[in-house]
């Protein structure tokens, strides 16, 4: 069977970028069992109230639900426990740094398969505040807006 090449995401986690202000993303590894690699294969995760911690100089994923596989036996795997990441010892030491300092958290992006291997995109993110939000929002319409005129006025201009 051939090796499997590029990235492949299985899930994303969209509504981290409206709640959270994203300052530095890091890729990680993930310890994980064969049946929630077979699930993962069918594209089948949820990152929403996915969060990781450092404990004890080891990084965790809690909180990401990966479905039982529906094929698995009693082997199956719990759908919502808590996974280990495999980051550089230096990366673990930077992100728990930032996480004591405070107003910090942990949050993935993205889980994806690349060249065969499951990773998962953290990112250290501070929370927005409601008004944030809102401006995030009104910067993004404003910004359609103006496109959809500018494109607009271009069909015209022919």
């Amino acid at each position: 069977m051939a090796k499997e090449r590029g990235e492949k995401v299985v899930a994303t986690n969209r509504r981290a970028r409206h709640d959270y202000l994203i300052e530095d993303t890091i890729e990680a590894g993930l310890v994980l069992s064969g049946t929630e690699v077979k699930s993962l294969r069918h594209g089948r995760a949820s990152l929403v109230d996915g969060y990781a911690y450092i404990d004890r100089g080891e990084a965790w994923l809690e909180a990401v639900h990966i479905p039982e596989y529906n094929q698995g036996t009693w082997n199956n795997h719990a759908p919502r426990r808590k996974r280990k990441l495999l980051l550089h010892k230096q990366q673990i030491l930077k992100l728990e740094a930032k996480v004591k300092q405070g107003g910090y958290t942990i949050v993935p992006l993205k889980l994806y398969f690349n060249d065969g291997r499951a990773k998962v995109e953290i990112a250290l993110a501070k929370g927005k505040r409601e008004y944030d939000k809102r401006q995030t929002l009104r910067e993004k319409q404003d910004k359609r807006e103006a496109d959809r005129a500018m494109s607009h006025r271009r069909n015209l201009g022919e």
